[in-house]
């Protein structure tokens, strides 16, 4: 009886503890709710941009979700170029302050942050920034600004751009375990790590030839904020000419060297107020949320935009995966919706399942039936993620996109050998000449290559297809943009793998010309976990986000990445339409 008595006060007091918990949830939102009137932007403020989380295309309609703090640690890009937006006409808002260090969004997007902070200076208003430490993104951005200051002990990293691929041949002797692979592309290289200790002249040459064409669009825009050619930008880059301080300023490269408190008063006298005064400041987090109830465009007829972020993966997907559920819902929607009447398919992948691709490829292809479909490509749109954006009516890339990569491979892991190392025989019986499985435990047979080579050829055919239909070309001139081979976005216009060159906002005014709309608000796909799902998640245990940062901690980034590319590898299933290797730019 005792048993049974305390077993039921533990059970109610679970109860009555959870409904607390509910309850102030539920308080805490009722609080959030009035986000806007909690946010006070003070006369003369300056916005400060400090993008010190990873920046996401998209994070969801968090301005819907007042548990959205629980939904993860990231920045949406969508949100960060509204608020500069809304900023530039915010009487309350003087200028910006650019206070960052180690930038974690792709080049692709902080071309884009780039791009909205030169529509901002249209307003007349000042754009400062101030670091420790300048890495070549982080300077990237920061040349749009009227003026550059640095900590007078501080750091300029302008080099120019290189990258690392890491080659795993010889670790697969030593350990006994392999990747079998079967690939079809002269550049498709993302299984070329497993097969050789170096890089082929192949791969070398698209490596050299895509950060080549990066550091040239990264160095002309530098130069036009600058005000210093090309050419002595690269000659400055060669002598490392910024190194210190002094000689980055020498140099023209920084305006100032000042400590932070210097660099406090000379935003005080671009506001026009004493340095005896306060310097009100607004952080660009609280700033979103008021940047969130002011819609920019509004009216009854909407374009959708679908935000396609991630490796693509069998399943529903989520907010870093793209899986066929969680697509499908969303294009299906953005067709059947009357008040929707072009959609924007926003990709940021490096590709995976070829099977994925092709089921989001068919149902771009029945949208287009009923409205125009247009795609913007971010970072990265290649292999899988150029599948899925062939089909469209018209693509847009930014300059520095890394694309294309229109190539397939398997990868099956093989520990035969350590198998036969540590003494494990596999013996199989089946009913049928090929009922019989592969087995990672034993060599793989001539004739089940033979079969996934075929399924190979068969995808990459398929995938050439859609690439001829979707770009009004021969199936021959697609093979010969092919092979696994990546482009940036300059050269992947001049080849004709895409349209423009532009931003997601240019790719949602071509979608608004095409549907012939003058006024139109904006409608975002898919849904995401709301915030207290995520939340009552952790609460049954260690999340894989929480557990991805504890082991990053305690191993370290530079191994963690290693970690993860060679667990990706041996996850993969089925035949892939993924980015050629795994490109570190530094």
């Amino acid at each position: 009886m005792n048993f049974l008595r305390n077993l039921l006060a533990a059970i109610l007091g679970c109860l009555v503890a959870f409904g607390i918990l509910f309850v102030m949830f539920f308080l805490f939102a009722s609080l959030l709710g009035s986000g806007e009137e909690s946010v006070v932007v003070k006369k003369n403020s300056v916005l400060e941009l400090q993008l010190q989380l990873p920046v996401n295309d998209y994070v969801g309609n968090r301005d819907k979700d007042p548990f959205a703090l629980f939904a993860g640690s990231s920045q949406g890009l969508d949100e960060i170029l509204n608020a500069i937006a809304i900023a530039k006409e915010d009487d309350d808002i003087k200028g910006i302050s650019i206070n960052n260090t180690f930038l974690m969004a792709g080049l692709a997007q902080t071309q884009e942050i780039r791009r909205a902070l030169e529509d901002f200076k249209e307003s007349r208003k000042f754009i400062y920034t101030y670091s420790d430490f300048y890495m070549q993104k982080d300077y990237y951005l920061a040349s749009v600004a009227d003026s550059i200051f640095i900590n007078p002990v501080g750091v300029l990293d302008f080099k120019g751009l290189s990258s690392e691929v890491l080659f795993f041949k010889n670790l697969q002797e030593k350990t006994g375990v392999k990747m079998e692979v079967i690939r079809h592309g002269k550049y498709k290289s993302a299984v070329e790590p497993f097969l050789s200790n170096e890089m082929s002249e192949a791969n070398r040459t698209q490596i050299k030839e895509l950060i080549s064409s990066l550091w040239m669009s990264m160095i002309d825009e530098i130069s036009l904020g600058r005000n210093i050619s090309p050419e002595n930008l690269n000659a400055i880059a060669d002598t490392l000419g910024g190194r210190t301080p002094e000689l980055a300023k020498s140099t023209g490269l920084i305006d100032g060297i000042a400590f932070y408190d210097q660099y406090e008063n000379s935003l005080r006298r671009a506001i026009g107020i004493l340095e005896s005064e306060d310097l009100n400041v607004i952080n660009l987090d609280d700033y979103v949320i008021r940047a969130n109830k002011k819609i920019k465009k509004t009216g009854k007829d909407k374009i959708a935009v679908i935000f396609a972020q991630g490796e693509i993966l069998y399943g529903e997907g989520g907010a870093d995966v793209i899986g066929q559920g969680i697509m499908t819902k969303a294009i299906r929607k953005a067709k059947e919706d009357e008040d929707i009447k072009a959609i924007v398919l926003r990709v940021d992948s490096p590709g995976g399942s070829a099977l994925v691709s092709d089921i989001i490829w068919r149902e771009i292809e029945l949208a287009k039936e009923a409205k125009p479909v247009v795609v913007s490509m971010g970072n990265v749109a290649a292999s899988g993620g150029y599948y899925i954006s062939a089909g469209a009516h018209k693509i847009f890339a930014e300059p520095t996109t890394i694309t294309g990569s229109i190539g397939v491979f398997g990868t099956i892991p093989n520990m035969a050998e350590l198998a036969n190392d540590i003494g494990i025989n596999a013996e199989q019986v089946g009913t049928n000449q090929n009922s019989i499985d592969y087995s990672i435990f034993e060599p793989m047979t001539d004739e089940f290559r033979k079969v996934v080579q075929e399924g190979v050829e068969d995808v990459y055919e398929t995938f050439l297809s859609r690439v001829s239909t979707g770009r009004g070309i021969s199936i021959a001139e697609a093979d010969s943009l092919a092979q696994g081979r990546v482009w940036s976005g300059v050269e992947a216009k001049r080849l004709g793998l895409v349209d423009e060159l532009g931003n997601l906002q240019d790719a949602i005014s071509e979608a608004a010309s095409m549907a012939e709309l003058e006024e139109y608000g904006i409608k975002k796909y898919p849904r995401y976990k709301t915030g207290i799902e995520k939340l009552m998640e952790d609460l049954g245990g260690m999340s894989a986000q929480t557990k991805q940062s504890f082991i990053k901690e305690e191993i370290g980034l530079e191994t963690y990445a290693i970690l993860k590319q060679v667990k990706a590898v041996m996850e993969q299933k089925g035949v892939q339409a993924r980015m050629p290797f795994v490109l570190d730019i530094k």
